[in-house]
């Protein structure tokens, strides 16, 4: 079925009031003691006084900052400078440590391309194992993969200190 533009202005103006329905709301108690609510007015039942919620993504529900206790330890600048720059060779030995594994990584995966998975038949013949030789490759390029990650992700880090 093909949608005309007046149904998609239709769809349009639906979604668009979607999110400022809103309807009153009613209670009634019967002679058993059975609490109803409902959206239309019936014999004894009370109109409810129920605000509706604020939007989700407005500055009242956002949680307030507060200020810093006064008792809350503190760090001189030079006992913080000397925790960054620990920091900072912690990250350039694992980003070595990362590249290296990357260039394992990268030599596993041309070594595994150069070696096809083959498989000897019933009648002596050599054949090639296709999905075998797949799999192996997807295993090799996704442990290449991580490992670029894993660098690009480290030189990111690192380079927030300069």
């Amino acid at each position: 079925m093909k949608k005309t533009p007046i149904h998609l202005l239709i769809w349009l103006s639906c979604l668009s009031l979607a999110h400022i329905a809103y309807a009153d709301i009613y209670k009634s108690v019967d002679e058993n003691g059975h609490i109803t609510y409902s959206n239309v007015p019936s014999k004894g039942a009370a109109k409810l006084e129920i605000d509706p919620a604020p939007p989700a993504n407005t500055q009242a529900n956002k949680p307030k900052a507060q200020a810093t206790p006064s008792n809350f330890p503190r760090v001189d600048s030079q006992t913080q400078k000397k925790r960054d720059d620990q920091r900072k060779k912690i990250l350039i030995d694992e980003l070595e440590a990362e590249k290296e594994a990357l260039e394992e990584a990268r030599k596993a995966y041309a070594e595994g391309e150069s070696k096809p998975e083959v498989y000897r038949g019933a009648n002596g013949k050599t054949y090639r194992n296709v999905v075998k030789f797949e799999e192996k490759m997807q295993q090799l390029q996704a442990n290449v993969d991580a490992h670029e990650k894993n660098v690009q992700l480290l030189q990111k880090e690192l380079d927030a200190f300069k």
